[in-house]
């Protein structure tokens, strides 16, 4: 069969893209995440012995919201940004809080644009151009370590700790180069990254995190119906902790 032309490999992928827009993607995509988690945790018995408190540990989301991505299973969201320095702190964190999980629960992402002072909407439109080009998964903490160990899609300047001047922010061509690194053409990536499916993707994130009054990051939302900060428990540690709890929580139905 004679290879595909530059051209048409790009049309593939935005026509990709568009499925991945309509819900076709997500299910590889959420694969992905969870095959590197296997073998699951043993699922936990859920008791209620007071050591998390509703309105100081956690909070309820009421009314519940839809799941940022169709699944059966008890969703673990992270809302997140690349360019969030907290976030990156707790990025191996979520990684433990994925392999403590059991098989009935799946960890998923959600970035956030909420602070456009500080290039956060060029890292939420990278996150779903990468996702539906199917190396998101793969890439998450090497793009956390190129934005804050080597610098290389860095908005911050990790000398001072203080965002760049606006001229030498990382542009979404800059971030395709680092995708290279995966096997992903970077005008591919560009392409899709600029396609009206990652436009709507960015839109329903945007909309979905404001429906679960999530007014920091990082946060996680469990089910579209819990939801706390790893500030409300102030150790890593807890925030596994609470997290499987919650999950334990809602598989009892409680």
């Amino acid at each position: 069969m004679p290879s595909l032309t530059k051209d048409r490999k790009v049309l593939l992928a935005v026509l990709l893209a568009v499925l991945f827009a309509a819900g076709f993607a997500a299910a590889p995509a959420a694969a992905a995440t969870t095959a590197a988690a296997a073998p699951a945790a043993p699922a936990q018995p859920f008791v209620d012995d007071g050591q998390w408190v509703e309105g100081k540990d956690y909070f309820r989301i009421d009314p519940a919201q839809p799941k940022a991505v169709a699944t059966d299973k008890i969703e673990v969201l992270e809302v997140f940004s690349y360019a969030c320095p907290a976030c990156n702190a707790f990025h191996t964190t979520m990684d433990q809080i994925e392999k403590s999980l059991p098989a009935n629960a799946v960890v998923h992402y959600l970035p956030a644009a909420f602070r456009p002072d500080e290039n956060w909407p060029v890292y939420q439109r990278a996150f779903y151009a990468a996702e539906a080009l199917g190396v998101r998964a793969k890439a998450q903490d090497a793009f956390f370590d190129a934005t804050w160990k080597t610098g290389e899609t860095a908005t911050y300047d990790l000398n001072t700790g203080r965002p760049k001047p606006k001229g030498a922010w990382p542009t979404i061509e800059d971030i395709a180069k680092f995708y290279a690194k995966f096997g992903v053409d970077p005008k591919e990536f560009v392409a899709v990254a600029n396609s009206f499916s990652v436009n709507t993707k960015m839109k329903q994130a945007d909309d979905l995190i404001k429906a679960y009054g999530v007014p920091g990051t990082p946060a996680i939302v469990v089910d579209g119906k819990y939801r706390f900060s790893p500030s409300d428990v102030h150790t890593n540690q807890r925030a596994i902790e609470l997290t499987q709890w919650l999950v334990a929580k809602e598989a009892a139905g409680k």
